[in-house]
């Protein structure tokens, strides 16, 4: 990246011999510069749109497992100075300091966002978010409320370290998004969201439309009006492809994250090499796919983004480290490290994680279900990393009935264990899908863009919490 950090490599350079001062064994500069554009409409009319720049820089000192870390937003050398003082008091250690010097190296560009997001008229994202309004309402009369929101930002980032590391990377970023509300028969509402973006350039709104966004959330609100009350019980389930790979995301990921791994608080741990999940289970996170939302040329620690496979039909195969947690682990890095700013020092994350196809066609799958239930899109949902339990709201689903789609059902919970789970799955189809650009994973107080996506999966005994009870038991 052609691009100059707003500090000269020579002050990285005393900044770094700064923080190694008090005899840690490893200094990390990281700078960034942040513009970003946030638009917002409500009752069909814009209510804010608001354009910002952040900029700052951390700093870290590691000392074996200790670490310090230190901010600052003002760019000042005595502020600088001092952020890097602090973060030395931390992490001291009784490693010799030496001066240190870094050199600029190219990373790998597996996305180019052209012109720039921050480049682009705040009246062109505007006008996306009224178009997305519009379509909703015109979708069907029986949509009442749309919120429309517009976000995007261009990040810049720098990351030198003592080890003479010294990569720089651009990662804008995207996102339109709707969530309408439909009113049915008897004030019944149910309402809807879609949206998508990634690390793509505007003109993906071409192509990606505004009017499709707002069409999309409207039949989500409308379908489910009317629905049957889900019932409770152990059943079969089909995944729809596509966003539902949030639960692999959450049930399953998480766990598989090096920091959880090494202090043995995720179920995963300690299994390397066992089975895990079904032979037809393959789970990979991949921060290189071009224009995902989770994608990076490179991490946080300036290490690059990598394709790696976590589970291999069944067995598990490997974790997502960062730095601190692959030396104290004996491993290497894995592109794996992230931060939601500068205000806050790295930990290992998910990037774009997936679920890998399999052999089976989506009608096969739903026609092999006698009695069950196809989860078409999900809300909210939460898991315990220390024992992998789960629970993730359906927000629109349907019954199965002998193999055929039937009535939509509403107030349906997915309960389960993260890994057992995997070994209920019985089909994966051939239709792979990605989200379209939704996700953002909060861990440890912060948040960071990524990516899910899995195809058609059927899952057997599968717990659905509900307010019927089932007299039928599915196959």
């Amino acid at each position: 990246m052609a691009e100059a950090p707003p500090i000269a490599p020579q002050l990285i350079e005393r900044l770094l011999a700064a923080a190694m001062a008090k005899g840690g064994e490893l200094a990390e500069v990281y700078l960034e510069r942040t513009v970003a554009t946030a638009v917002m409409l409500e009752e069909r009319r814009i209510k804010s749109a608001q354009c910002g720049l952040t900029q700052g820089v951390g700093v870290r000192v590691v000392c074996g497992p200790k670490v310090g870390y230190a901010y600052s937003d003002d760019l000042e050398d005595f502020a600088l100075f001092r952020a890097a003082r602090t973060a030395a008091m931390v992490a001291q250690g009784r490693a010799e300091a030496a001066p240190v010097k870094v050199t600029r190296s190219p990373s790998p560009s597996y996305y180019r966002v052209a012109p720039p997001l921050s480049e682009v008229e705040v009246s062109r994202k505007a006008e996306l978010v009224l178009r997305a309004d519009r379509a909703a309402h015109a979708s069907d009369r029986r949509v009442k409320q749309v919120i429309a929101t517009w976000a995007d930002q261009s990040k810049r980032i720098w990351v030198a370290n003592t080890q003479g590391r010294f990569v720089g990377d651009a990662q804008d970023l995207c996102r339109l998004a709707v969530y309408a509300v439909a009113e049915g028969k008897g004030g019944e509402r149910r309402s809807g969201f879609h949206g998508g973006g990634g690390r793509v350039p505007f003109t993906h709104f071409d192509s990606f439309t505004p009017e499709q966004v707002g069409q999309e959330a409207a039949r989500q609100a409308v379908a489910t009006l009317g629905a049957v009350e889900a019932e409770a019980g152990p059943t079969s389930v089909v995944l729809a492809p596509g966003w539902s790979g949030i639960l692999l995301h959450e049930a399953v990921g998480h766990g598989l994250e090096a920091d959880f791994i090494r202090k043995g608080t995720s179920l995963f741990a300690g299994k390397l090499g066992e089975k895990v999940a079904s032979e037809k289970v393959t789970v990979i996170d991949d921060g290189t796919m071009a224009g995902s939302r989770g994608s990076i040329n490179v991490d946080d620690e300036g290490n690059i983004g990598e394709w790696k496979v976590l589970i291999e039909n069944g067995v598990l195969r490997g974790y997502m480290f960062d730095s601190l947690n692959a030396k104290l682990m004996g491993q290497r890095p894995t592109g794996s490290a992230r931060r939601e700013s500068f205000k806050f020092p790295t930990v290992p994350r998910m990037t774009n994680t997936y679920l890998a196809p399999g052999d089976d066609s989506p009608e096969d799958i739903v026609r092999s279900v006698r009695r069950g239930l196809y989860c078409a899109h999900f809300g909210g949902g939460q898991v315990d990393i220390s024992n992998g339990n789960f629970v993730f709201e359906v927000s629109e689903a349907y019954e199965i009935d002998r193999g055929r789609l039937g009535r939509p059902v509403k107030g349906a919970t997915l309960i389960g264990v993260g890994i057992d789970a995997l070994k209920k799955v019985t089909m994966v189809g051939n239709d792979p899908t990605p989200d379209p650009g939704l996700g953002t994973c909060g861990k440890d107080g912060q948040n960071v863009p990524v990516g899910v996506g899995l195809p058609t999966v059927r899952i057997d005994g599968l717990t659905v919490g509900g307010t019927r009870v089932r007299r039928r038991k599915g196959r």
